[in-house]
Order: structure tokens, then C-alpha cells, then sequence
């Protein structure tokens, strides 16, 4: 029974070394700040989410676990839970614009030195997606 139960525990941990340093999607800093957004049909889970997840969800503020001023960007559904965040058809009311470009007395988000801010492509697809009314797609 012991050598039954050594022999699957080898064979899984040999599985496991040889599968994990062949998956290649893990997001990084580069490939999400070097994207260049479309003009139109921003979609929340090809477009935005890589980017919360990188600068808002991952380090530890927007999570599910913490959520830092009531807000998780983990996803679509939790990113509009509060709609002054999102204003659907409104970039401009949207505190979560607000938040990112430092506008309104809002401390600029993400906050300088946790992570690098949203790039001019980004905040031009966060409010592309709010203004074509922001679609959980």
C-alpha cells in the first residue's frame, strides 16, 4: 500500500515539474502597459481586467480579500457594484476616472510608489468602456 501511494505521489510531482514552466499566461507589467487599446467594443475581460489585475487587484488593495474603499476590481460584476464608481454612460462622473487621473481632491490611484499608474492608453479604454456603456463582455 505504501509503495502503492510513493508511486503516485512521484508520478505527480513529476507531472507537475514538467507541465508548469510550459504555461506561458502569467500577465506582465510589459505586455499590459505596452497594449494598445481599441478605438471602439473595449471589452471589460480582454482589455481592462489584465490591467486591474496587474495594478489594482494584485497588490493588494481592490481584491476580493481586501477591498479597499468597499471597492474589488477582481471583476466586471464587482468593479460596477457601486454606481457612483462606474456611471455607466459617463466617464466623467465616474469616480473611478477621477480616482486615476487624481481629479476631485481623490488621492491619484493607484497610489505612487505601490504600483505604476495607469498609462494613457489605459485611461483612454477605462473611459471608452464607461461611455459605450460599460458592458460586462
Amino acid at each position: 500500500m505504501m509503495k502503492k501511494f510513493l508511486f503516485i505521489y512521484v508520478g505527480f510531482a513529476i507531472s507537475i515539474y514538467l507541465v508548469l514552466p510550459g504555461c506561458k499566461d502569467s500577465i506582465t507589467a510589459a505586455n499590459v502597459d505596452n497594449r494598445v487599446m481599441p478605438q471602439s467594443n473595449i471589452s471589460f475581460n480582454v482589455d481592462l481586467q489584465p490591467v486591474f489585475q496587474l495594478k489594482c487587484s494584485n497588490s493588494g488593495c481592490h481584491d476580493d480579500g481586501t477591498m479597499a474603499g468597499g471597492l474589488s476590481l477582481t471583476s466586471c460584476v464587482n468593479a460596477k457594484s457601486d454606481p457612483g464608481v462606474i456611471v455607466t454612460g459617463s466617464s466623467k462622473t465616474s469616480i473611478i476616472v477621477w480616482a486615476i487621473e487624481g481629479q476631485a481632491g481623490i488621492q491619484p490611484m493607484p497610489p505612487i510608489g505601490v504600483n505604476k499608474p495607469f498609462t494613457s492608453e489605459q485611461d483612454r479604454g477605462l473611459k471608452k468602456w464607461i461611455d459605450e456603456g460599460a458592458k460586462c463582455n
